[in-house]
């Protein structure tokens, strides 16, 4: 666990006391914790970068070959 000492705006500390009372949190830094998964969910989980779009749909347009099972792919490869 890292400690850290940190500055914050009298609006922000008014959230993180929202927070605490809400969820019946012991302090303030299980409010940040709070805080930082639901960002975490909501805003960085979503998006997918671009290039890695890019190369989904480049290897949806590739050419597959259709195997009905593992022997018959078997059979190919050897």
């Amino acid at each position: 666990m890292v400690q850290a000492m940190v500055r914050i705006k009298e609006r922000t500390n008014r959230v993180l006391n929202v927070l605490k009372a809400k969820y019946d949190l012991r302090d303030k830094s299980e409010a940040i914790d709070i805080m930082a998964e639901q960002y975490e969910e909501n805003i960085l989980e979503p998006e997918l970068r671009p290039e890695y779009i890019k190369k989904l749909e480049k290897i949806r347009k590739g050419k597959y070959i259709k195997y009905n099972s593992i022997e018959e792919l078997r059979k190919v490869t050897k």
